[in-house]
């Protein structure tokens, strides 16, 4: 037995209000109204269990009679029939209510868990109202998702998983250098605390805890379908966040940066095309036509720039308030120059701007990149030297 119980490192002097909220949802929503509800039993007369019967009866596994069935509904079973997802009947209300709703205390208690481990640095990165809006529209995807393999069904889908499992995806993408404390329990022979990879745990969860029971598993209760779809929709937010740098596009005239070519422009380094003139204000130490020259530059005058002119320019944006133009510039210059000795430096820099901004759960990335890529004395000083100033488990495997 082995199970996630934190994660590192974590963001500092930040309150995750927002992923403390959902989880108090949660939790309330099954004090209040599953406990209570799990308590009670039917009113045979109820028109809703008859119409609950003729649902399930199809599915009911080999063996079990509907008799044995009826004898165990609750209360709880035709509210989860009335207000969980049914992908033969949709609700738009339905497909968000069904997000706080859990079978069971296990069920809650698994997912809680997993939103408490991840949800801090996810919303960290995305902010309080980003993190909510992809929390339920990864919830959505989730249920979409799943709706595509069951069909007409008319049993009901509820639980947090297919939204936690949206978190869980960028947290993949955004987070690759995280570790994630894991309990490991072989009683009474073995127990103890590792720290593992996050995309080591994250990958047994997507490959082995969740697609291949979807490939060659039986049927089971348990939605595969909306974990991946969820994960899915996490990874393809953070993408596009990625690519966007986390900004809108419009809000800063240096977001054309990159931008394809257009016909009739000049050759990059001709004397008359925008890289010449960036690199002329270089050479006068002038940022101010750089960075005017530079938001009209293409994708092919940004190729020609060097790690080393990238990593100026984009701490003259960052000086001058264009954080998002700074970071986008840095990541262009390291997918171009993949190969090149001097690497390591934009990614330091990328990892001092997340430090500087007060994200060093995002810095951590990148400076530990810095680090793999054979970096010069001064570079691996000034990356150790950051590096200490973020709070990370000591022990680990």
């Amino acid at each position: 037995m082995f199970f996630p119980i934190g994660d590192t490192p974590n963001p500092k002097n930040f309150t995750p209000w927002m992923t403390w909220g959902l989880m108090a949802a949660n939790i309330l929503i099954y004090l209040f109204i599953t406990v209570p509800l799990s308590m009670q039993g039917v009113d045979p007369g109820n028109p809703l269990l008859e119409e609950y019967i003729r649902s399930i009866t199809p599915h009911l596994p080999s063996g079990v009679s509907l008799r044995q069935v009826l004898a165990q509904v609750n209360a709880y079973d035709l509210f989860t029939f009335a207000n969980g997802y049914k992908p033969g009947a949709p609700e738009v209300t339905d497909l968000f209510f069904s997000m706080f709703l859990h079978g069971g205390l296990l069920h809650l208690a698994g997912n809680m868990l997993f939103l408490w481990i991840y949800g801090d640095n996810v919303e960290h990165a995305l902010g309080r109202f980003g993190f909510l809006t992809a929390y339920l529209g990864t919830g959505a995807v989730a249920t979409w998702f799943f709706s595509f393999f069951a069909g007409p069904s008319m049993i009901p889908l509820v639980g947090a998983s297919g939204a936690i499992s949206g978190v869980l995806g960028v947290y993949f993408l955004l987070f690759p250098r995280n570790k994630v404390k894991v309990f490991v329990a072989l009683i009474p022979f073995y127990v103890d605390v590792f720290l593992l990879p996050a995309r080591l745990v994250l990958g047994f969860f997507v490959i082995v805890d969740n697609l291949l029971p979807l490939l060659i598993g039986p049927q089971s209760s348990v939605a595969y379908g909306a974990h991946i779809g969820g994960f899915l929709g996490g990874l393809v937010i953070a993408l596009t966040g990625e690519r966007l740098s986390w900004s809108w596009p419009w809000k800063d005239r240096t977001w054309r940066t990159g931008r394809p070519e257009a016909p009739g422009e000049p050759e990059p380094g001709y004397p008359g095309s925008n890289l010449a003139v960036v690199r002329t204000a270089m050479e006068r130490k002038h940022p101010p036509d750089a960075i005017d020259a530079l938001s009209r530059m293409n994708r092919s005058e940004v190729a020609e720039l060097s790690p080393d002119e990238c990593a100026i320019l984009s701490e003259w944006l960052e000086d001058t308030g264009h954080s998002a133009a700074a970071s986008r510039i840095l990541k262009q210059c390291i997918s171009t120059h993949r190969n090149s000795d001097r690497l390591a430096d934009a990614y330091l820099s990328l990892g001092l701007m997340r430090l500087k901004q007060g994200q060093p759960t995002a810095a951590y990335q990148y400076l530990l990149a810095a680090l793999d890529l054979n970096p010069s004395t001064e570079t691996s000083m000034r990356a150790h030297e950051a590096l200490s100033r973020i709070n990370v488990y000591r022990r680990g495997r």
